[in-house]
This record gives structure tokens, sequence and C-alpha cells, in this order.
């Protein structure tokens, strides 16, 4: 049995580069209204609406941080604070729009901890975060550890 399923749905009206549509995060309704996306918010600096490159992102982040807490809690040097960032890159590769890399920025407050420790600690959850294994062999996936 799954531990959990979450659904997500879009609505998408009109072509790839004038339509738009709209996330609705059916599991949790976190955002009530919908979320818009655009081609133009994959494509462009400056858009308001979010991507589904930025969903990755945001998404890998947010795993990594809960492996990075589980695998420094499990070494007993619980973390006080950590910072994740992730940023996904979308390439143009043979004529078509292909997710090429991530990187993941991460540091922390780990009481106890050294850096190598940490270190150590940080590449050991990106081989257990589930969404870095969901990507591997697809996606480069490099880890910036500070």
């Amino acid at each position: 049995m799954a531990v959990a399923e979450r659904k997500a749905e879009v609505i998408w009206n009109g072509t790839l580069t004038r339509g738009t549509g709209q996330i609705e995060f059916v599991s949790s309704h976190a955002v009530q209204a919908g979320l818009p996306i655009t081609w133009a918010s994959r494509t462009e600096r400056g858009q308001s609406q979010t991507s589904p490159e930025e969903l990755i992102a945001a998404a890998h982040a947010g795993c990594y941080a809960m492996a990075l807490s589980s695998v420094l809690g499990e070494a007993k040097t619980p973390p006080k604070q950590l910072k994740v960032s992730a940023v996904c890159v979308l390439d143009m590769v043979g004529g078509a729009p292909k997710i090429t890399k991530i990187t993941l920025d991460v540091s922390g407050t780990v009481p106890g901890l050294d850096s190598e420790g940490f270190a150590a600690a940080a590449h050991k959850a990106e081989q257990s975060c589930p969404v870095s294994n969901a990507l591997r062999n697809n996606v480069e996936i490099e880890l910036n550890v500070n």
C-alpha cells in the first residue's frame, strides 16, 4: 500500500505559446484559487506565474530538506535550521525543451556537527531523497554544500 498519493490537475486553454493554464492542488487545496501557468512563465523572466520547472525545484528543495533532516536526526545531530535552494534548468535539446539539470544549494545550523560531517550527511541525504531518485539518470543533479 502506498504511503501517500497526492493529486494535482491542470486545465489548459489554447495553444502552447498563447494559451494559459490553471493548476489545482486537489489533495491539499494549498492554493485556493489555483495557480496560473503559461509558456511565457517557463521561458521568459519577469513573469508572475509559476512553471512546471519552478514546481519541480520547490518539490526537490522540500523533499531534500526532509531527507537531510532525517539523516541528521538518525545520526543524533538534529538540525536547528536547514536552507535548501533548488534551481531547475529547462534547455532546448535536439530542438525540444528538456529539463537537464537541478542544482541544490544547502546550508544549515547543526549543533555539534562540523562542516565535514554536514557535507557527508548532505551527500547521503541526496542519495535517499525520493525526488532525487525519481530524477536520477535523466536529469543532472548538482549538490553544493555551504
